[in-house]
């Protein structure tokens, strides 16, 4: 009976150790993967794959070097895309800037939402089509979702209603495109599963 206990946790502690090695020879191999895409200066594909290697074992060395390169590249990019953001925006819609629905749509309202988006915040606008005048309806501050990422690691907001929007910019930087991914509760950040509110801006 002792040596059949004995053979019981010896099998127990090789299984444990034949998944641990597999494990580290994954991270290893997806850590390798991450600095080859790092080194070709594809930062969006390095981020992910080094916040996959953070997470499958974060108290090694390699877990370790992953979350300072995370923490590397989230501000390179989110400097790289705000650059590229700031100034005045106009809302098109909730389609495409190329669909038909955004020209309907368009033509209706009597005035044009208006987004201006500097270094430490963001204004919203509202502009009378006819008379031009400008009118600000709120200032919210430019704060970043570092607590728990939904889509993106850099590139998620949180305004101050608590809805977390991920943003991205299409090749020419003229045309931004915001999706609500996710609410700020007390408990945590909450993702959104379906019916997403999104937004496109042209660049004014």
């Amino acid at each position: 009976m002792k040596n059949t206990f004995v053979l019981i946790a010896l099998l127990s502690s090789l299984q444990f150790f034949a998944q641990n090695d597999q494990k580290t020879a994954f991270q290893k191999n997806k850590y390798e993967l991450a600095n080859s895409y790092y080194k070709k200066a594809d930062f969006v594909k390095a981020i992910d794959l080094f916040s996959l290697v953070a997470k499958i074992k974060p108290e090694n060395e390699i877990g370790k070097e992953a979350i300072k390169k995370v923490d590397t590249l989230r501000e390179l990019l989110r400097k790289e895309i705000l650059s590229q953001a700031i100034g005045t925006w106009k809302r098109t819609g909730s389609q495409p800037v190329w669909s038909a629905a955004t020209t309907v749509t368009a033509s209706q309202s009597t005035f044009d939402e208006v987004v201006e988006i500097k270094e430490n915040e963001i204004l919203f606008y509202e502009v009378d089509k006819k008379t031009k005048v400008k009118k600000l309806l709120r200032t919210e501050n430019l704060v970043y979702n570092d607590a728990k990422s939904t889509v993106s690691l850099f590139s998620e907001i949180i305004l101050s209603d608590g809805t977390v929007w991920n943003c991205s910019l299409n090749e020419k930087s003229d045309v931004l495109h915001v999706v609500n991914v996710a609410v700020k509760t007390e408990e945590g950040i909450k993702k959104i599963q379906s019916d997403n509110e999104e937004n496109y801006y042209v660049k004014m």
